[in-house]
């Protein structure tokens, strides 16, 4: 019976000056397990500076590592869609480029998915990220609680490991737009949560703008779930409730005191408030629509310009 084999699965974007020793790490950690081969998929991500050249460079020295390079940005999400369909291992682990997700830690991950775990998921007793980059990976926590049902007490990140059942359930997803979270969560819940270390960035700052960050949590809220509808439906009867109780007040008002002014601005501030009730459903709709249109269109998750290393014959 051969080794079994560990993926170790990198989206690239603006890691120019720490991708190297992060592929060494990586390198220095899975030569360090028993048993196991390995390989590493560096996926870029149209990356503006000199990442593709510096991730090139890793592949030509060593015959574990295999480039995809992204004919234009698609995201974090889409470049591990790309990685996982790529990857031959039986674990696949996907980590962060900046370094900050140690890849020292992956037996940790990988023992859980030993265990029987289909799914280990880092958890961090302290992260090392800026406060707008820890707010936004609250809000995807809760987020993800309440739209894809995560447990409680699961705690979600960009580094975790998946065994080869759940990647091969998750590469069946071919729309638009890719949710890994969900489409975890949608596969298995024999989840669970794995302490390691969160290193300090060292170098360059974070790839996730707050537009980035409202693009995910949108996808998070469309892709997978129509809690979003729900709760329109619910906000849209709780508003035409309060019109017509307001209606009843105001007729009450008038025959009780018919010299009373009703008053002009409440009238306006009752038609702002519907008027933008039925602009945000609409909206909501509309994405949701959109999104339906866009996939009937067959747009892809990402388009590859080339493969080099290892896996360009397979």
């Amino acid at each position: 019976m051969g080794k079994k084999i560990i993926s170790y699965i990198i989206p690239c974007y603006r890691s120019e000056k720490t991708i190297e020793s992060v592929a060494a790490e990586v390198k220095e950690a899975a030569l360090k397990l028993e048993g196991f081969d390995y390989e590493l998929i560096l996926v870029n991500d149209c990356s503006p500076d000199d990442t593709l050249n510096v991730i090139k460079r890793i592949s030509d020295s060593d015959d574990h590592v295999t480039v995809i390079d992204f004919a234009r940005n698609f995201g974090q999400h889409a470049a591990l869609m790309a990685g996982l369909r790529q990857s031959k291992g039986d674990i696949c682990i996907c980590l962060d480029d900046d370094g900050q997700t140690p890849p020292s830690e992956s037996i940790k991950l990988i023992k859980a998915i030993e265990d029987g775990a289909d799914a280990a998921y880092a958890r961090y007793g302290k992260k090392k990220h800026s406060l707008f980059r820890n707010f936004g990976s609250m809000m995807n926590e809760e987020m993800a609680r309440f739209m894809l049902g995560k447990p409680k007490d699961l705690f979600v990140s960009s580094y975790f490991a998946v065994n080869r059942m759940v990647v091969n359930e998750m590469i069946r997803y071919e729309n638009s737009y890719p949710y890994v979270i969900g489409l975890v969560l949608r596969t298995t819940r024999s989840i669970v949560n794995v302490d390691v270390e969160h290193k300090k960035r060292e170098i360059g700052e974070s790839g996730y703008t707050f537009s980035k960050l409202i693009n995910l949590w949108m996808n998070g809220f469309t892709a997978f779930s129509i809690k979003p509808l729900r709760v329109a439906t619910c906000l849209g009867i709780i508003s035409a409730a309060l019109g017509f109780i307001y209606g009843i007040i105001v007729v009450i008002q008038k025959f009780v005191l018919p010299d009373r002014m009703l008053g002009y601005s409440s009238l306006m501030a009752v038609l702002i408030f519907f008027g933008g009730m039925i602009m945000i459903m609409l909206g909501l709709i509309g994405e949701y629509v959109g999104r339906l249109y866009i996939c009937m269109n067959a747009y892809p998750q990402y388009v590859i310009k080339e493969i080099y290393g290892n896996s360009e014959e397979s």
